[in-house]
């Protein structure tokens, strides 16, 4: 891809295509462009935004101020973050990670909404979020289903 300006309008290539815009167009392009790298998601009680930057902000829902956000640098690195949970944690295993305040129970909540992370809430009071074992669950779908594998006492 290449994008290149020429006598007052801007040449967008793409492969073999070739598009000229006018000024206005191109803005209209950028602005919409970064409007869908723009990633709004609302859950039950939390909501998040990947920026175009390419951070990742956590939000408690229709909260308005900072103690209700945690911006990260990126998704991935609020994957790292899950990943050295232990596989239960509170607000206070969230603390350890050096964040702090209300923000800690908003992480816990967030992970147990987000289906990126495999965790559910276990206990309300202290809140309390559990990893869900993949392997587990397996074994608990296929004892409900009645299906099971055979295998030979040989």
């Amino acid at each position: 891809m290449s994008v290149t300006a020429e006598r007052g309008s801007v040449v967008v290539e793409l492969g073999d295509q070739r598009r000229e815009l006018t000024r206005a167009e191109a803005a209209a392009l950028q602005e919409r462009i970064g409007d869908a790298m723009v990633e709004h998601r609302e859950f039950f009680r939390t909501a998040s935004v990947h920026r175009a930057d390419g951070s990742y902000e956590v939000t408690r829902r229709a909260a308005d101020s900072a103690g209700n956000t945690k911006v990260f640098e990126s998704f991935a690195a609020l994957e790292r973050l899950y990943e050295r949970l232990p596989d239960e944690f509170g607000a206070e295993a969230v603390g350890r990670t050096g964040i702090t305040g209300s923000r800690r129970h908003l992480l816990v909540r967030h992970l147990a909404e987000h289906p990126g992370f495999d965790c559910e809430i276990t206990c309300r009071r202290p809140l309390t979020a559990t990893k869900v074992d993949q392997s587990a669950q397996a074994a608990e779908a296929t004892a409900a289903t009645g299906e099971f594998e055979e295998v030979s006492a040989d």
